[in-house]
């Protein structure tokens, strides 16, 4: 008797599972059709997009298209222009001097030197991109100056940023190089000549700051080095004992603080 019974009970378990079950094949079943037949209904309602060209009547009707193919060509380009006409060359390469100079390979990873030059880069630069508003951007939105005039007055605010940082040297080379005619004023200089020759005084600059980064740091290497050898410890590495000197030094003397304020400075900046 007590085998009739557990298998009674069994199937009246069981039968609940068979139920659901069938009903949620049956529900699957019922949705798929319905998403089937609705596919139509839904790619009919799609929006669709229509790009057409036609024959400009005149010149007013190119000029608007030729403002929207300069302006995405810009933005195209903005990357390059951020390296090499801006603070940024000298920011980021003294920020990557400083961290091989402490002798932390990997800290602070590249992503925050990145980001802390492009924050200092709006900082130096933020005079610069305040005049060009009020001189050449605000005016040509308020349709008192035409295109050529808004290229005239933002090429003689960048010149005026980049010609004191440019050596005369670079700037020189590059009108011999080219074998063009060299400028008598600051304001026949081509900014196709300048640009260049900025980029390379920054590098020069930058490696000059990352000199001076240096010297400290080799100076606590070889006091530590010399240490362990005549302790007759040569087999124990002078980084090792060296590398959080150097990061002690570098934080008891607030050497983040010194080095943005310096290189904020270095472009005329800053108190």
């Amino acid at each position: 008797m007590p085998t009739p019974t557990l298998t009674t009970h069994t199937r009246r378990r069981s039968a609940p599972h068979r139920t659901f079950g069938s009903l949620g094949r049956g529900v699957g079943i019922g949705l798929g059709a319905a998403l089937v037949l609705a596919l139509p209904t839904i790619a009919a309602a799609q929006p669709s997009l229509q790009i057409s060209i036609t024959d400009p009547e005149g010149p007013s009707q190119v000029v608007p298209t030729l403002k929207i193919l300069g302006l995405l060509t810009i933005l195209s380009i903005a990357p390059g222009i951020l390296v090499t006409m801006t603070s940024f060359t000298r920011i980021v390469v003294v920020l990557s001097f400083t961290r091989q100079a402490l002798g932390t390979q990997t800290v602070p990873p590249m992503q925050v030197l990145l980001a802390l030059s492009l924050l200092l880069t709006f900082v130096t630069m933020a005079p610069v991109a305040r005049r060009v508003d009020a001189e050449a951007l605000t005016p040509y939105v308020e349709e008192r100056i035409d295109e050529g005039e808004l290229y005239d007055r933002t090429a003689a605010i960048v010149r005026e940023f980049l010609l004191p940082q440019t050596r005369e040297s670079d700037l020189l080379a590059f009108y011999d190089l080219s074998q063009t005619d060299r400028p008598t004023t600051p304001e026949e200089v081509d900014l196709s000549m300048l640009v260049p020759a900025f980029v390379v005084s920054e590098l020069r600059t930058g490696f000059e700051m990352g000199f001076l980064i240096f010297l400290p740091f080799v100076l606590v290497d070889l006091v530590v080095a010399s240490i362990l050898t005549a302790m007759g410890m040569v087999m124990l590495p002078p980084t090792m004992i060296s590398a959080p000197l150097k990061v002690l030094l570098f934080v008891v003397v607030d050497g983040w603080s010194l080095l943005t304020q310096s290189l904020v400075a270095s472009f005329g900046g800053g108190p």
